[in-house]
């Protein structure tokens, strides 16, 4: 049976008509789980409801 993180790489290769060689899935996947962990870490990061966003500042 097939990993979530495995299918959805199936899925965006073949979305991007982008080959994963075998060889690279490990690597795809370690990358997917490292930035999976760190959304996590900001989605859980209660902001205060005053919060503004930040200024866009132009050149």
């Amino acid at each position: 049976m097939a990993e979530p993180l495995d299918d959805y790489i199936d899925a965006v290769s073949k979305a991007l008509a982008l080959p994963v060689e075998e060889a690279w899935r490990p690597a795809v996947r370690a990358n997917l789980e490292v930035s999976l962990r760190l959304a996590r870490l900001v989605d859980e990061f209660a902001l205060p409801d005053e919060t503004e966003p930040a200024p866009v500042f132009t050149a």
